[in-house]
């Protein structure tokens, strides 16, 4: 009797401190994971996939989810949240993996557990891998067949584009749902809903919002959740209710909470590369204002300036050309003062030199010109130089290299009809100047001295008639 009365006290007290352990642990959890929806009804954002009708939606409500996906987005749009919501609708095992902290040796033990389900228990298994980008070729390729014979359903977390990040044939065997940044109706939901709720949020609190307070926190948390609800618990738990027992929360305590927006910006992913393609857009669709958003943004991410620098030398001759030669000088004195000066001045000539090329009258006739001479070299092969055209200081004697060629500055207005193409290029006109700019002006000598160079082509043909005859 002793025996099982000092086990059920022992029992007691274990069940105690568990309880003790529980209400604590809860207590200490961020607002953001206590918050985190269960079901698909709490679910706030990205209708476009799991909204009334959809597909992903009628797949998780009937518990029909058997083709792998990969859920795709930036932080804090509701990937691992969407995973839980799977988990809770499911009657599979879900099994959940971190490729931060999983290897290989993990997911063998997870294959042979699930095995094991199938035979004895007849349940299948959901896996769910978050930051799956994290994991290299190999331990991707050691969970492929295990998709692809369907031992596993698969479902993948990734920030970064997965047509990038993971292995082509994991993703054909995938279905891949982006996640967006949530609307401002929807983190204002979030927040109501946090208010309200009794249980995990603070309705059990009187709490009152300024508005423009609760606009400060919607508008800087950027369509992240986790960036408004983190900024919400501290404002919260750092405010004191005052004598009526309310907790006011100021715009200064708002701004105090979340004092700058989060910039969306990985060097080496989908962000470096979509910001600096809307940057080259801008610049060279003459839009100096989106051209200095994109590059600020840039460069309070933290990005390479010398990166940014290479760009614009490109564009210069790329999208400017001769339309303004002055283009070119400018970008390529702006990377020689900022490798001069580094940051935080070097902001400077960057930005003059990202106005001027902006703002610089456009031509893609280098390009062209680059384009057009390559292709008809590859169709037509190079012929040899013409012979009054060699250099004749080694062998103008013995082989008559250079005899033959006229000085142009002998000549009024410096031109002269002479051959300067092989024989099958001769009537070939490779640059096109465009018609803005200095081009304009290239354009109207390029008209003098063609005439000649076509007066002097029709009389060579006539030579060329008269030799054969």
């Amino acid at each position: 009797m002793i025996n099982v009365l000092t086990k059920d006290k022992e029992k007691n007290m274990s069940d105690l401190f568990d309880d003790q352990y529980s209400n604590e642990r809860s207590r200490i959890v961020p607002l953001a994971a206590r918050m985190r929806p269960r079901t698909l009804d709490e679910y706030v954002g990205q209708q476009h996939i799991v909204g009334e009708g959809k597909l992903l939606r009628r797949a998780i409500a009937a518990d029909r989810l058997f083709q792998s996906i990969i859920l795709y987005g930036p932080p804090g749009t509701g990937k691992t949240t969407l995973a839980k919501v799977i988990a809770n609708h499911t009657s599979a095992y879900f099994e959940t993996m971190s490729a931060v902290l999983a290897g290989v040796k993990d997911l063998r033990r997870v294959i042979e557990e699930t095995e094991q389900r199938i035979k004895y228990q007849h349940q299948r298994t959901v896996l769910f891998i978050d930051e799956v980008h994290r994991w290299n070729k190999a331990q991707q390729d050691a969970l492929l067949p295990h998709v692809e014979n369907g031992l596993i359903t698969f479902v993948g977390a990734t920030t970064q584009n997965p047509y990038f990040e993971v292995i082509p044939a994991l993703v054909s065997r995938s279905r891949i749902f982006e996640l967006t940044p949530l609307l401002w109706e929807d983190l204002d939901a979030i927040f109501q809903q946090t208010l309200k709720d009794d249980e995990r949020g603070y309705g059990y609190r009187k709490i009152e919002f300024a508005e423009d307070a609760k606009e400060h926190l919607l508008d800087l948390a950027d369509g992240d959740a986790r960036n408004l609800l983190n900024a919400m618990e501290l404002a919260i738990e750092t405010t004191l209710p005052d004598q009526d027992g309310v907790t006011r929360i100021t715009i200064e305590v708002a701004e105090e909470s979340i004092q700058k927006r989060a910039i969306r910006y990985d060097k080496g992913g989908d962000s470096h590369y979509d910001t600096i393609s809307a940057f080259i857009k801008s610049v060279r669709g003459s839009d100096p204002d989106a051209a200095v958003y994109w590059l600020m943004k840039m460069i309070d991410a933290g990005e390479d300036p010398r990166f940014i620098l290479r760009r614009l030398i490109v564009l210069a001759g790329e999208d400017i050309g001769l339309a303004d030669p002055n283009a070119l000088r400018m970008a390529t004195s702006a990377a020689s003062a900022f490798d001069y000066i580094g940051f935080p001045e070097g902001v400077f000539p960057i930005m003059e030199a990202t106005i001027y090329l902006a703002t610089a009258p456009k031509s893609n006739s280098v390009a062209a010109t680059i384009g057009h001479v390559r292709k008809w070299q590859a169709s037509q092969g190079i012929g040899p130089v013409p012979v009054h055209l060699m250099d004749g200081n080694r062998d103008a004697k013995g082989l008559g290299h250079g005899a033959g060629y006229l000085y142009p500055h002998e000549f009024p207005v410096h031109i002269v009809g002479q051959q300067y193409l092989p024989d099958e290029a001769m009537k070939e006109q490779f640059y096109q100047p465009g018609e803005l700019g200095y081009e304009q002006r290239i354009a109207q000598n390029l008209d003098q001295w063609r005439k000649v160079k076509e007066a002097f082509w029709q009389q060579w043909t006539e030579d060329q008639k008269d030799s054969k005859s």
